[in-house]
């Protein structure tokens, strides 16, 4: 009805990958954003750590590469046990902190190391965790954070609604890793895409995230 014209776009805190920035996810996500326009909006924010920098950094660069946490000093490897992960207290706040100052947020989009960020917002809020009023999340190039201190977050199901999008031909996440923490989930949905490490917005994607989306109303999630 008319009622239902007037609703705003759900929006979506929307967390990058390691080694990029809000910028970088921001340029990387016009085809999707073109796709969700009207039902959805992305506000990507930087994670709180600077990654040291590297040959191929632009030194004079005003967008430093991030990233969320660390399994050794000042590096990354998804599949690393790592024994002493640093910085993921801060990033945790630094989440909390954007729902509180730009919200309402009805859910989260992450990618690769945001997606594994958003995975373990959705373990804390499904627990009841006062500080993240989010319903749902769009998890692309996901995994499981293998440090053992990290293990909490995967003890028991997930208990949030969550999209899982898994590229076959993903070289840096592998796909069996996704599939691995959509099983964590309650009632996953998992679509999968012949690409690479990336967030694809083809019409096929398009149709199955709006079909995901539309499950949703702005305002549910608080």
């Amino acid at each position: 009805g008319a009622a239902m014209a007037e609703a705003r776009p759900l929006r979506l805190l929307a967390l990058h990958g390691y080694r990029q920035s809000a910028r970088r996810l921001r340029q990387r996500t016009g085809a999707l954003r073109k796709a969700l326009r009207g039902r959805a909006e992305l506000v990507a924010i930087d994670a709180p750590h600077r990654l040291p920098a590297g040959a191929e950094d632009d030194p004079d660069g005003d967008d430093p590469p991030r990233g969320w946490w660390f399994s050794g000093p000042g590096t990354f490897e998804a599949g690393e046990a790592a024994a002493a992960p640093a910085g993921l207290e801060e990033s945790l706040s630094a989440v909390a902190a954007a729902l509180a100052e730009h919200g309402p947020f009805d859910g989260l989009l992450g990618f690769s190391q945001g997606a594994a960020l958003a995975a373990m917002v959705c373990a804390l809020r499904a627990r009841g965790d006062p500080r993240f009023p989010v319903g749902f999340a769009v998890l692309v190039a996901a995994f499981a954070s293998r440090a053992p201190a990290h293990g909490h977050f995967y003890r028991e199901p997930i208990a949030l609604p969550s999209l899982h999008v898994v590229g076959d031909t993903d070289a840096v996440i592998a796909a069996p890793l996704s599939r691995e923490l959509a099983q964590c989930f309650v009632e996953p949905v998992v679509l999968t895409h012949p690409g690479g490490h990336f967030i694809p917005a083809a019409a096929a994607q398009k149709k199955a995230y709006l079909e995901f989306l539309e499950r949703f109303c702005p305002g549910q999630g608080q």
